[in-house]
């Protein structure tokens, strides 16, 4: 039988992040010691008054349908979050709780653009934004962070490539892959541009809880009422309470942006999961103390680790304020040892040094790899030194 795919899926990139990690599993079943630094969840388990939540409402006999849009009490839990981090206050018909905050982002882009439509883009970037958009008929649109700049785009640049097609523009903050946060002031130079060109703001905050040092997260909703009518923010249980696999995002913001994503996942996924709503409900109400505690050992690691990385030779990088991502341009390191690129550069340290890692050509700068510190500071401090190793013999 000839199957013929629909074009829309024909056009999307494959996952690098995937492709690295297959090859790395792949080895580690043939017996070898490979160290794998691309994980995007933390290491840690879920926090026990979740699990007991989650238990709780299973034996209660809650594992039926909920609305569409979410539990009420969970969409509760979340304005209170909004209300108590943020300053923000929302209702519920503003807020849609969705299968993971990549399902939210995906029903974002299916409701708000039709062919043509444009999407700005700042790379380095997440890579799932430009496949999503493009699934929904939309077109990315790239703006250069640049690395001197901590990766970050300015006003000027985002002015630039608006055109009468855009209809939106992605902020991550704090970034993956670099980890980087945009200051109030920076946020809110962009802001006035996308109000006086009528552009939505797609606030992709899934990492706010993971901030180091002196710095702070801010919302670009929370700046102005008219920044908060212009913005979607997009956040979730995942990073921050360790539970990726629960899968249980959320948007806030415009109501009519919100009804036709409610409406869009009646007929696509019913409701979010029962069983991992309870759980929300449990990680927004109950103790923040294992966040914290996260937190803080994501610092730790960090501190430690990144000054051992920056000491490999070629290797230069700009030092993450939050998520738990580093982010170095290795393009020099890679010239020194003798390889064509950085894609090589990676699959030689997998193959050769046994560390898994993800080039940066999957988030539009083919010059950096990312690396994941969500792994024991013993494995981060191996795998470090296995690539420095790897440098040195072959310069």
């Amino acid at each position: 039988m000839e199957v013929r795919l629909a074009g829309r899926v024909e056009a999307l990139t494959p996952s690098t992040t995937l492709a690295i990690t297959a090859k790395a599993k792949e080895l580690k079943e043939q017996g070898e010691d490979v160290i794998g630094l691309g994980a995007g969840e933390p290491d840690f388990n879920t926090p026990q008054h979740i699990l007991d939540a989650a238990t709780v409402s299973m034996n209660e006999g809650h594992t039926k349908y909920t609305p569409s849009a979410g539990l009420p009490a969970l969409k509760m839990a979340i304005i209170s979050k909004f209300e108590k981090d943020q300053g923000l206050t929302y209702k519920a018909n503003e807020i849609i709780v969705g299968n993971g905050a990549k399902h939210i982002l995906y029903t974002l882009f299916q409701v708000i653009l039709d062919e043509g439509d444009e999407v700005i883009i700042p790379t380095p970037y997440w890579v799932s934004y430009p496949e999503q958009v493009k699934l929904a008929g939309g077109v990315p649109v790239y703006v250069e962070g640049k690395e001197a700049n901590q990766f970050k785009i300015t006003p000027e640049q985002l002015v630039s490539v608006i055109t009468n097609k855009t209809k939106a523009v992605i902020i991550n903050s704090p970034s993956n892959p670099t980890g980087v946060i945009y200051s109030a002031e920076e946020l809110q130079a962009l802001g006035e541009i996308c109000l006086e060109h009528n552009v939505l703001i797609v606030s992709d905050e899934i990492y706010e809880k993971l901030i180091y040092g002196h710095n702070q997260h801010t919302s670009i909703a929370q700046l102005s009422p008219e920044l908060k009518e212009q913005t979607i923010v997009v956040n979730g249980v995942s990073k921050s309470h360790s539970m990726t696999g629960w899968r249980i995002g959320y948007a806030a913001g415009n109501k009519e942006i919100i009804a036709a994503m409610t409406n869009l996942a009646s007929h696509s996924t019913s409701n979010p999961t029962t069983t991992a709503q309870y759980a929300a409900i449990a990680a927004y109400n109950g103790s923040q103390e294992p966040v914290e505690e996260m937190r803080k050992a994501f610092e730790s690691r960090l501190e430690i680790i990144y000054e051992k990385l920056v000491s490999i030779p070629g290797f230069t990088c700009v030092k993450p304020q939050g998520a738990f991502y580093l982010y170095p341009n290795v393009k020099a390191a890679a010239e020194m040892t003798g390889y064509k690129d950085v894609d090589a550069f990676v699959e030689a340290l997998l193959v050769e040094a046994k560390v898994a890692v993800i080039p940066g050509s999957g988030f539009g700068t083919p010059d950096n790899i990312r690396l994941s510190y969500a792994t024991s500071l013993d494995l981060l401090e191996k795998a470090v030194d296995r690539m420095k190793q790897f440098v040195e013999s072959k310069r």
